[in-house]
């Protein structure tokens, strides 16, 4: 048989798009009929054993969120719809690319993973320290996390996939900047912002909608590492966030974030300078100033590291009612992602575990499955619909209802901008922090094999601003490509 050069999925079959999932039109949601899209997914969900396949390293800390600005006209979310009303909740940090074992302080994105245990059922805010991310398209994802992983023949880091992938990624750009800059390495938990980052609707109780992203802006003031401290962090205390939490808590130095939200109306996001479904791009806080909700305090660690940290299962579909999905199309993958990642590491029935399990009783009809740790159902109806009384629909709870239109089909973003924010975060910088900035891309794109690869992601750098890429170019010892200028 002649050998081609095809993708294909596991069962031979060529790929057509493996940059796009399929949605309804242009900006609808993701259409579950692109098998290949769940099978990605689900196949890269299975790749490690047992722990995470992200967000493996991690600490974590009990709390409460209070309200301190009553959000009912926005949404009818019960947490957040009574001045002074408080909701527990429990939260997990966790670097993104590095093994179980692996050191706090090194350059990465950490994870901030929100679960509120609410009189709805629990609510899990899923995000990271960054108010963006390095890909807009579910898809991409597992291709991403493998350069960030190791590589298979020589089980070492590899530099040359890494900027290999974001330079043909151009809408990374301005993730990488954010995590080549100070802030990619956090002085400690306490010491950083957290952020929903994609866009999420608020429903109110008449029915009225609402785009919104979420701001934990921290109480502890932003403080970030050196990266020689951090370096030297890394060998002499690879805990060193995990500890700092756990200590300020126990001493009962309390650390604190407030919640603030962006509010987007509906009709805004048609005319919008930036597609707001784009995880890669920023809302303007001079569009759509913050809005402050409550506060969330941390004050109890948890007893067992492995019963509460290292089995919570967090997901982006664990919604409540009046807050909702958007478009966004890595929002959209994440949904079915995270808790089918959950289902193979913890269990069908990670749920009922205390760490998870919501502070109302769930009524439902799943039964059965590993690790069923309660009475199973007992002896009640089992089927639905039923006449024996079993649990039933809430009208009230479907999800409101938003028109789509266009043909099914893998298609990429309309907007392609993916220079402009990146390009205002580095004039955002001062001197000093430019300065940082490109010492920081410099010393990790050194040992990038191909000089192809670094004048690739020289131009993407350049067209955010030219002072930017000649910086970095100089750095290199390499020059602007000419098809750049």
């Amino acid at each position: 048989m002649a050998k081609n050069n095809n993708l294909t999925t596991s069962w031979g079959a060529p790929v057509g798009d493996n940059q796009n999932s399929m949605t309804a039109g242009s900006s609808g949601p993701t259409l579950i009929q692109d098998v290949y899209l769940l099978e990605k997914l689900a196949h890269f969900n299975r790749e490690r054993v047992p722990e995470r396949v992200v967000h493996a390293k991690g600490a974590g800390a009990h709390g409460y969120f209070e309200v301190t600005n009553d959000m009912s006209k926005y949404t009818k979310a019960k947490l957040f719809n009574e001045v002074g009303k408080r909701t527990d909740m429990f939260i997990r940090f966790s670097t993104v690319a590095g093994e179980l074992g692996s050191a706090d302080t090194v350059r990465d994105p950490r994870g901030f993973a929100v679960k509120f245990y609410t009189e709805e059922g629990n609510y899990d805010l899923v995000g990271n320290n960054t108010p963006i991310f390095f890909i807009r398209d579910a898809i991409k994802f597992p291709d991403f996390i493998h350069t960030q992983k190791r590589d298979p023949q020589t089980h070492l880091k590899n530099p040359t996939a890494v900027w290999d992938f974001w330079s043909h990624s151009p809408e990374s750009l301005h993730q990488v900047t954010i995590l080549m800059s100070d802030r990619g390495v956090p002085a400690t938990f306490r010491h950083m912002h957290g952020y929903g980052s994609h866009t999420f609707k608020w429903v109110n109780a008449e029915g009225e909608a609402v785009w919104v992203k979420y701001h934990f802006r921290t109480n502890q003031g932003v403080k970030n590492l050196d990266v020689k401290l951090a370096a030297e962090l890394a060998g002499t205390n690879p805990d060193y966030h995990t500890e700092d939490l756990f200590n300020a808590i126990e001493e009962g130095n309390f650390p604190s974030w407030t919640l603030f939200v962006q509010i987007m109306p509906l009709e805004d996001a048609n005319t919008y300078r930036f597609d707001p479904f784009d995880v890669t791009k920023v809302w303007s806080q001079k569009d759509y100033p913050l809005i402050e909700v409550g506060k969330m305090t941390l004050n109890r660690n948890p007893e067992n590291y492995f019963a509460e940290v290292e089995q919570a299962t967090f997901s982006p579909g664990a919604f409540v009612p009046g807050i909702e999905p958007s478009p966004d199309k890595m929002l959209q993958g994440r949904l079915f992602a995270y808790a089918d990642a959950h289902r193979y590491r913890v269990g069908g029935n990670h749920n009922l575990l205390p760490i998870n399990r919501p502070k109302v009783e769930a009524q439902n009809y799943f039964r059965d499955g590993a690790m069923r740790s309660d009475n199973n159902g007992g002896g009640s109806v089992y089927y639905e619909p039923n006449s024996f009384g079993g649990p039933t629909e809430v009208p009230e709870a479907k999800t409101t209802p938003y028109a789509v239109s266009g043909l099914a089909e893998q298609v990429a973003y309309d907007h392609h901008d993916h220079y402009t924010q990146a390009g205002d975060l580095y004039r955002l910088l001062s001197e000093e922090e430019r300065a940082r900035l490109v010492e920081n891309i410099v010393t990790a794109m050194k040992p990038v094999k191909l000089e192809e690869i670094k004048l690739r992601q020289i131009g993407h750098f350049y067209k955010a601003d030219p002072e930017y890429g000649l910086k970095v170019a100089e750095g290199l010892g390499l020059a602007i490509p000419h098809e750049v200028k």
